[in-house]
C-alpha cells in the first residue's frame, strides 16, 4: 500500500491553469494505476483521469477531456494533473488515488489508495 500527499490547489481565475501533485511513499510506485477524482459540495466524487503503470495510456472524463493532462513520473513517485481552461464548474477537492495492479479504473470504488485531496477553486 502507498501513502498518498496531494499538492497544487489553490485559487484560479476561469480560464487560467493549475497543476496539481500527488506524492507518493512506498518503493512500488511503478506498480499502481493512478487516478484523479474530484468532488464538490452535495455532488458525488466524479471521475477525472487515469494513468497506466508505465504512463503510456491515458483516460479523461467527458468534463475534462481536452482540458486537462495525466501524467506521472515514477522515478519521483509523483502523478501530475495539469489543468488547463478551468471553469468555475471545475470546482472542487482534488483526490489523487492508486490501486495495484493493471487497468483503466474509472470508478472510485475500484481504488483503494486515497490522498487527503486538495481544494481547486475557479472564481473571478
Amino acid at each position: 500500500q502507498v501513502q498518498l500527499v496531494e499538492s497544487g490547489g489553490g485559487l484560479v481565475q476561469p480560464g487560467g491553469s493549475l497543476r496539481l501533485s500527488c506524492a507518493a511513499s512506498g518503493r512500488s510506485f511503478s506498480t499502481y494505476t493512478m487516478g484523479w477524482f474530484r468532488q464538490a459540495p452535495g455532488k458525488e466524487r466524479e471521475f477525472v483521469a487515469t494513468i497506466s503503470r508505465s504512463g503510456l495510456t491515458t483516460s479523461y472524463g467527458d468534463s475534462v477531456k481536452g482540458r486537462f493532462t495525466i501524467s506521472r513520473d515514477n522515478a519521483k513517485n509523483t502523478v501530475y494533473l495539469q489543468m488547463n481552461s478551468l471553469k468555475p464548474e471545475d470546482t472542487a477537492v482534488y483526490y489523487c488515488a492508486a490501486v495495484q495492479g493493471p487497468g483503466r479504473y474509472t470508478n472510485p470504488y475500484d481504488y483503494n489508495n486515497w490522498g487527503q485531496g486538495t481544494q481547486v477553486t475557479v472564481s473571478s
